[in-house]
């Protein structure tokens, strides 16, 4: 089968609730619908973690659909994935430049060659599992170390919609709004709607805010303005990497949360379609890190498979990789728009807090699955340890520091799950 050959399934699909397989596809339209989805579950972190570093938002959108298209070739088609900023770049991007923390990093050229030194650290990776192969994976990741790292990827984002994207009694309400309106769609619609539930449900959720806030005068209105100010088309400034030793050796270790966190989206991808995809880790790992490295050369911040992304196919059953291929098209398109960057900044902050919920929860809900279908023994006790330790690791973001370099909560879980399960799994001579 060929990089673009795809199986066509029927419009009549949609309505059964039927699985869309990676290597299949819906008529042209509804993917391309699809796809839009995914783009917009991507954009709101993808645009935050520029906005935290002092990058070009608009670079980071056209360097995710880039990195994308990169991944989607070298993994010739097979894995169901896009690739959108990553939040493990942000301590050490503000650490190595010395960031204020508001308006543009003045210092970003040395950020950005830590950020290929990554890179290339992350393809190394992948070449030595292409070399070595993948059989020690099913060793040391195991279906109860898989279930909970998946699981903790999500409730490690949960702080994020609730402690930071409602700043007051109106915004949780609409948060609330937010997430029944896509329950609902999810619920009552059938066919395409339904498969568009998490867009269907911000248009909606969007509509509502504006009703009560520049209607009503509830809450803070929504402003339009920008939108109206921004060009259609502008190409975004890009900057050229310094490669400077220290912020290297800062930023570089960063690539194994990237590997992690890869890991994780292809065994999450795995359980949900029943494919395993273990054949194309070394290249997903290597796809990810060329992507960061073409990234980190024009501007743009460090990459990786997307959480959000995870959750969207596990609403909607549909893992066909021409939707990422459209997505990634897409998004490349917007990078070179700024009316569309406008707007989205123009949705309002709790209505994207209230999507956030679904989506995290939504791949929480996905790791428990992996435990489900693997029938996971909890009664022994090694699995029970590894699964509970692992989840307050992730959940309460434990760090642990090597010199200045931090590992958060989902790495300290990841290798934590690792490490304790080989340890936990040693049988007594």
């Amino acid at each position: 089968m060929g990089l673009f050959d795809w199986n066509e399934k029927s419009p009549a699909v949609l309505d059964s609730g039927g699985v869309i397989a990676p290597d299949e596809r819906l008529p042209w339209p509804q993917t391309a619908a699809m796809g839009v989805q995914h783009v917009i579950a991507m954009f709101g972190a993808t645009v935050l973690a520029p906005i935290l570093m002092g990058f070009d938002p608009n670079i980071a959108i056209l360097m995710s659909g880039i990195g994308t298209l990169i991944f989607f070739v070298i993994t010739g088609g097979k894995v169901p994935s896009y690739l959108g900023s990553s939040f493990a770049f942000i301590g050490v991007v503000i650490a190595a430049s010395a960031y204020a923390g508001k308006g543009p990093n003045a210092n970003i050229g040395v950020a950005l060659g830590g950020i290929i030194a990554c890179g290339v650290v992350c393809v190394a990776v992948g070449l030595l599992v292409q070399m070595i192969g993948t059989g020690w994976i099913e060793r040391f990741m195991p279906p109860v170390v898989t279930g909970a790292v998946v699981t903790v990827i999500g409730l490690n984002l949960a702080s994020i919609p609730i402690k930071n994207m409602a700043s007051s009694n109106f915004d949780s309400w609409m948060q609330v709004v937010t997430f029944v309106s896509i329950g609902i769609v999810a619920v009552t619609a059938r066919g395409m709607l339904q498969r568009l539930l998490i867009l269907v449900g911000l248009i909606l959720a969007s509509a509502i805010y504006a009703v009560l806030t520049n209607g009503l005068g509830l809450g803070k209105p929504m402003d339009l303005a920008a939108l109206s100010n921004a060009a259609w088309l502008g190409a975004p400034a890009f900057t050229a990497p310094v490669f400077s030793g220290s912020a290297m050796l800062l930023i570089a270790p960063v690539a194994i949360i990237l590997v992690a966190e890869n890991l994780g989206h292809l065994k999450a991808v795995t359980a949900m379609t029943g494919k395993n995809l273990d054949a194309y880790l070394g290249r997903a790992f290597i796809g990810d890190g060329i992507a960061t490295i073409v990234s980190g050369s024009a501007g743009g911040t460090g990459v990786t498979t997307y959480a959000e992304n995870i959750g969207v196919m596990a609403a909607t059953k549909i893992y066909s990789t021409a939707v990422f291929l459209l997505a990634a098209l897409i998004a490349v398109v917007l990078g070179f728009s700024p009316k569309f960057g406008a707007v989205i900044q123009t949705i309002p902050l709790p209505v994207m807090g209230g999507v956030s919920i679904v989506v995290f929860g939504l791949i929480a809900v996905a790791g428990a699955k992996i435990w489900v279908d693997n029938k996971v023994d909890f009664s022994q006790n090694k699995n029970l340890i590894v699964a509970a330790i692992t989840l307050i690791l992730g959940t309460g973001d434990f760090t642990l520091k090597f010199g200045q370099f931090a590992l958060g909560g989902i790495g300290t879980a990841t290798f934590g799950a690792i490490l304790l399960y080989a340890l936990l799994n040693r049988r007594p001579r």
